[in-house]
């Protein structure tokens, strides 16, 4: 069988496209390893009407009310290659199977690549996050810890004095400011610390305090790390797509590659913001690119 589109990704950019695509009673295969990023995650946010659920729980909804179209298949595997053919692409599986259609979404997201500070894992999702936005209400008004070794460090200390004046930026060593930003910062109650950092000290989750190479230390509730982020899969750059700055796949309003017939959704074009609520609707506009090429392929 080939199928109108397949859907390489299951998080909200890969459901709401299978979504969209079923109730065109088009005919997806939808393939997915269940590996989201934000499994460590106690709890989504931002997203209306889903505020404060647990991914796990979003995840269990979405793909009952997915499955609920019968042209909508799901296949619970990892996609290895996938090859373009002369009726569109072939996906090979660690399962030992291959999957045929037309169009392909890639919503395979990103992976994030945090410094290697001791002590960070054990934290990660409880107390220390990397997305003010998702996380930040739970921690206002606590002191609060910035480690970030990119330039954006700036931007996102700012940006943490919305949810508390108890501020602290960390460059763990990295010199991503410059005199100027560092002057404001300071004359806003933001301290900044730039040598590195040696672990992350708490207890149950809890971060408590944070140390450094030089023997001090800073006494912190909670706070955000910046990761690098870099693409989960590498399909799209094989294929040959045009790919943005940041390393995601280029595409149009309506998640269109340069390779006729392939499109991505979510953090596999755009990387950020990294929100579900950004994601589903990408999701959803590329699902609708592809309907809309199908139609016009069947008319012509």
């Amino acid at each position: 069988m080939i199928y109108d589109c397949a859907i390489i990704g299951g998080g909200p950019a890969g459901l709401n496209a299978a979504l969209v695509l079923g109730r065109a009673r088009r005919s997806v295969a939808l393939i997915d390893n269940n590996q989201p990023r934000n499994a460590v995650t106690h709890a989504s946010h931002g997203f209306i009407t889903r505020d404060g659920m647990a991914p796990a729980e979003f995840r269990r909804i979405a793909y009952e009310e997915v499955l609920r179209y019968p042209s909508v298949n799901q296949w619970r595997t990892e996609v290895t290659s996938v090859n373009k053919t002369e009726y569109g692409f072939e996906m090979f599986t660690l399962s030992g199977f291959s999957v045929q259609s037309r169009k392909l979404i890639l919503a395979t997201g990103v992976k994030e690549i945090f410094p290697e500070i001791e002590g960070f894992y054990p934290l990660y999702g409880k107390s220390l996050f990397n997305c003010p936005y998702c996380d930040g209400w739970e921690l206002r008004d606590q002191p609060l810890v910035v480690v970030s070794e990119f330039p954006t460090a700036f931007h996102t200390a700012k940006l943490l004095l919305n949810w508390s004046k108890d501020v602290v930026l960390c460059t763990n060593g990295h010199a991503s400011l410059s005199d100027q930003q560092k002057e404001w910062l300071e004359s806003k109650g933001i301290k900044v610390m730039e040598q590195p950092i040696t672990a992350f000290i708490g207890q149950n989750g809890l971060l408590e305090q944070v140390r450094f190479t030089d023997g001090t230390h800073i006494l912190r509730a909670g706070g955000f790390v910046t990761p690098k982020f870099v693409p989960k899969a590498t399909f799209g750059e094989s294929l040959g797509c045009e790919m943005t700055e940041l390393g995601g796949i280029k595409t149009d309003e309506f998640g269109r590659s340069s390779v006729t017939g392939l499109f991505a959704a979510g953090d596999a074009s755009y990387f950020m913001p990294s929100q579900l609520i950004y994601a589903a609707a990408d999701g959803s506009k590329s699902a609708v690119g592809v309907n809309m090429d199908l139609m016009e392929e069947f008319i012509s």
